[in-house]
Formats: structure tokens, C-alpha cells, sequence
């Protein structure tokens, strides 16, 4: 079984074949092999989630469990689509599932989206992640700047803006993007929903966390608060609503604390415009109104913030995967329940999906366990039609990489990086320091001298 993208959801996939109870019962036997682009395992858990956010980052723990099980072989630093294609994997293994995820932001559609100064926040938090395919420069521009978004990313990037660079001293942040978030002048940070108070899509912990950051102080505005038959009934259904309304009502109504930075939140704004010639010098919104049925529509009344840089984060998408289907307005694989379609709507035999490049970008990171229980039973399920491979020796296929001169990471290469990687941070009382270039991480892991 080969598997397409070391995050959580090829894991879980990974993790739930050694568990199948189906196949433990036919005497079959399971081996796996989990490919990734990098070096490292772990995907947006490692280079997705905040530096400040340990633990979600304990997720790790959980996924090095699996991929620590003798019937899973990690093999990173292997990009599907450059140094194999699916006929590659097909003369390896049974059956392949892709779980590559999503990594694109989703374009914002107004006028001057393209100008200089605004931002993807997938680009920015891969930045601040320590990402080794994207630069290791980012200039944090002006002291006032905008966030559209109601997510835990839009939530994640606005805290990151507001922070104090040197907060972030004790995680595994690279010195370079500690520079560049000391270099930030930012002293005001505006987050838009387009939606009301009861219709954001961030966690009460998300949230929270905002309010908890030395220097910042958070400020919401009792105008923009409005409630609607749907609010109401969204609120009595959801724990999670409830307690999001009124965490913001606490904090609609407390006096100001005159903090040096501020994080404001705004509801019911639709951004229309990002204004400027030559770069960002503001953004135009439209004021919104709910329509009862937990819609919202225009009011005609727009409003012209001044900020000078703009980061979106209204969504991601995935990216096309070779030699199969791509639905571009959705940034998905087409398929049914995991079995991934051809363009005729029928069931490429041995091609799965799971996780976001399946159903798109929507969830937490524990929902992707029922997802990939949905493919992997299906998998199973199909499991006498599958064509068996042609070569399935586990040695024939890192000779294969080999041939083609791909250096290629392993899981005990990646201990040894992580190990490297603990080894930076123990100085300074902290847990790791990410090595930033791919070169060295592949080094490193390979037991390569510089």
C-alpha cells in the first residue's frame, strides 16, 4: 500500500489499515509505505499550526506512534508528480491513497487584490512556520493591517501581528522569522467577518487565546453585534457558538485597558475593495445586515479602513495531483467516499483520496480520522478487485529512487533531524529549533556531512 502525503490524514490511513479487522481476519498482510515531498513527516501539524500552539503540536506524539509501527515505512523527500508518476506506484503497490492536502489560499476576488502588501495567509504562515519551500524573507509592513477571515487561520495570523516577536522566544521558530516579526511596526490589527457574531467559524480556545497575549488588548464594538432568528437558534443547538457569543459580548462591554497594541474584530463587513496604487494604503468594506435565515445581505453603506497591508485568509485549496482529475473551484480530487473518478465518473481501480484533497478544507484535525475511516473501509471493501502490483518487494521500490537519484529521507533519518532539531533548542530551554533549509534537513536526516 503506498500513501501520498505524510500529514495527519495519510497517517490516520496508515493507522487504520494495520487496524482492520477485515483484513486481520482473511490473514492478510498489511505493509505501507507513506511518501512525502519533504524531508519530515507530519505536514501541516509541523508547518500549519502556530509556533504558540504546543498542544495541537502534541498531535505529533500521537502521529510518530504510527508511523513508529513496524508495518509503516515513511519515506520523505519524494515529490509525486516530479520523481513518480502514478504508474510508478501502481507497479509498487495494490492500491494508493493520495492525502496531500491543501496548500493554496483561496483567491480573494475584488479590485486590487494583486497589489504589494497583500498576503495569502497560507504564504504567511508557512513563513512563520519555517516552511523550507518558501523564502525565509517577509517584511511585516505598516503599523495598521487587515485580516478577512472568521477561522481559527484568520484567529491564528492576527495573534502572530499583534505578538510581541520575543513571546514567541520559547517555541520552535527560526531566528529569522524572530527578526522579522521584531522588525514589525504593527500596532493595530483589524479582523473582518463578513458574517455575524454567531456565524464565526474559530474555536472558543482560538478565540481566548487572543485576549491572552501581554501588551494586546482586544476590542470589539457593541454596534456590530446583531442576532437574528438563526443567530438565536444556532446559539440554543451549539456549545461552541454560545460560549464564542459570549466570550465577545464579555468583551464588547469591558472598559479598555490601554494596551500598546490592539486586535479589533469586526462583524458584518464584506471587503469590496483593497484601495492603493502602487501598494496597499486601505481596505473598503460593505456593512452587512442578517437576514434571519442566518444569510446576510448588503446595506449599501461602505466604509474605508487605513491599513497598509492586507492578509486573507478565506479559505485554502489543494493543488492538482498528476495524472488524475482536479475539480479547480472546489481544490480537490474528484471522488466518491474516497474512491477517487476519472472524468467519466467511474472508479479509477486502486486510487483513493482522504483528508482535505478529498472534501476540501473544512474541519479540525482530529476530523480527519472519520474521513479517512470512510476511504480505508471502502479500500478494504474493494480489496478482491484491485489489481495486484507488479513489483510489491519493498526493495524494489527505493531501488527505483535510487535509479533515479532521488535522496530520499527515512524514518530513522528523521529521527536523527529531530533529534538535530532538539539539540538547537536544549541551550535555551526550549523543546526544538526547526531547521530551516531543506538541503540541511535532508542532509542531516541522510547522515550526510555538510
Amino acid at each position: 500500500m503506498g500513501i501520498v502525503g505524510a500529514g495527519p490524514a495519510g497517517i490516520y490511513a496508515a493507522d487504520l489499515l494495520t487496524k482492520d479487522d477485515t483484513l486481520a481476519a482473511s490473514g492478510t498482510a498489511v505493509s505501507i509505505d507513506i511518501l512525502d515531498k519533504l524531508p519530515s513527516p507530519y505536514g501541516l501539524v509541523r508547518y500549519g499550526v502556530a509556533p504558540d500552539h504546543p498542544r495541537i503540536k502534541q498531535i505529533q506524539g500521537a502521529l510518530h506512534k504510527i508511523l513508529d509501527k513496524p508495518q509503516v515505512r515513511f519515506i520523505g523527500n519524494v515529490e509525486y508528480g516530479v520523481d513518480l508518476k502514478l504508474e510508478d506506484l501502481r507497479r509498487h503497490y495494490d492500491a494508493v491513497i493520495f492525502a496531500t492536502g491543501s496548500d493554496r489560499d483561496r483567491p480573494l476576488d475584488i479590485p486590487g487584490a494583486d497589489l504589494p502588501g497583500c498576503h495569502g495567509a497560507a504564504d504567511f504562515v508557512f513563513w512563520y512556520d519555517s516552511h523550507p519551500d518558501v523564502s525565509p524573507e517577509w517584511a511585516v509592513d505598516g503599523t495598521s493591517v487587515a485580516v478577512i477571515g472568521a477561522g481559527n487561520v484568520a484567529v491564528d495570523v492576527a495573534r502572530i501581528l499583534a505578538k510581541d516577536a520575543d513571546d514567541l522566544l520559547s517555541t520552535d521558530i527560526t531566528d529569522n522569522v524572530h527578526q522579522g516579526l521584531r522588525a514589525k511596526g504593527v500596532t493595530d490589527v483589524h479582523v473582518f467577518a463578513r458574517r455575524g457574531i454567531a456565524q464565526g467559524k474559530f474555536t472558543p480556545m482560538e478565540l481566548r487565546e487572543l485576549d491572552k497575549q501581554p501588551g494586546v488588548e482586544v476590542i470589539v464594538y457593541p454596534e456590530e453585534f446583531d442576532l437574528c432568528e438563526a443567530s438565536l437558534a444556532a446559539i440554543e443547538d451549539s456549545n461552541q457558538i454560545k460560549t464564542n457569543v459570549k466570550v465577545l459580548q464579555n468583551w464588547a462591554i469591558r472598559d479598555p485597558r490601554g494596551e500598546p497594541r490592539r486586535l479589533h474584530l469586526h462583524f458584518l463587513h464584506r471587503p469590496v475593495e483593497i484601495l492603493g496604487d502602487d501598494r496597499v494604503t486601505g481596505l473598503r468594506t460593505e456593512r452587512m445586515e442578517l437576514t434571519g435565515d442566518g444569510g446576510v445581505r448588503g446595506t449599501g453603506e461602505f466604509v474605508d479602513h487605513d491599513v497598509q497591508a492586507v492578509y486573507r485568509a478565506i479559505g485554502y485549496l489543494g493543488s492538482p495531483v498528476a495524472d488524475l482529475p482536479f475539480d479547480e473551484e472546489r481544490g480537490v480530487i474528484p471522488n466518491d467516499g474516497g474512491r477517487v473518478l476519472d472524468l467519466d465518473e467511474r472508479h479509477i481501480g486502486g486510487v483513493y483520496a482522504t483528508g482535505w484533497i478529498k472534501r476540501g478544507p473544512v474541519g479540525l484535525i482530529g476530523h480527519t480520522k472519520g474521513d479517512a475511516l470512510e476511504t480505508v473501509t471502502n479500500l478494504v471493501a474493494d480489496r478482491a478487485d484491485l489489481a495486484p502490483a507488479a513489483e510489491p518487494d519493498p526493495a524494489a521500490f527505493l531501488r527505483l529512487l535510487d535509479e533515479r537519484r532521488v535522496p530520499y529521507t527515512t524514518w530513522e533519518g528523521w529521527q536523527r533531524l529531530e533529534a538535530h532539531e532538539e539539540s538547537l533548542g536544549a541551550p535555551h530551554g526550549r523543546k526544538r529549533v526547526k531547521v530551516l533549509s531543506r538541503a540541511d534537513m535532508t542532509r542531516i536526516a541522510r547522515g550526510e556531512s555538510a
